[in-house]
């Protein structure tokens, strides 16, 4: 599996990202201030995500996504895993990610990668999504937001 950044001319691949945010609008809008990195197995897109500078001396993870098929084999820790290095590659001390209260499959991916918890932002997605979510049977309301000192 390589990971490489997409390239300007490349159509990002929002299926994959709407697996991780069902907003088109969101995506959009962090793909033109941050930069979205792919996955490809046998010339396949089977992962993404996007990182993005929030402030400075800080990179925030802002999607990240597998294909269905390809979940449960490692290709999303070795995503957030590429992410934290290209932070520290370009200097960066810290590295975020935000996940909501439901997303709990996410949640420990993220403690396994080192992510401590930070803080809740309440009511998040209900805030700014117009669709409810649901994960597991539990509504999707507060964004968990993790933190890792590079």
């Amino acid at each position: 599996m390589i990971i490489r950044k997409l390239l300007k001319d490349e159509v990002p691949p929002i299926d994959l990202l709407l697996l991780a945010d069902p907003s088109e609008e969101m995506i959009m809008g962090y793909l033109q201030r941050g930069d979205c990195y792919v996955a490809e197995l046998d010339s396949e897109i089977v992962g993404v995500f996007v990182l993005l500078p929030t402030r400075p001396g800080t990179m925030e993870i802002v999607n990240v996504a597998v294909s269905k098929e390809y979940q449960s084999k490692g290709i999303g820790k070795k995503l957030i895993q590429d992410a934290i290095e290209k932070a520290k590659i370009g200097g960066y001390n810290a590295v975020e990610i935000g996940t909501g209260n439901s997303s709990i499959n996410q949640l420990a991916l993220y403690q396994k990668c080192g992510f401590r918890i930070i803080g809740i932002d309440p009511d998040f997605f209900i805030r700014n999504y117009s669709v409810e979510i649901f994960e597991y049977g539990i509504q999707c309301r507060d964004m968990i937001r993790l933190k890792l000192d590079l």
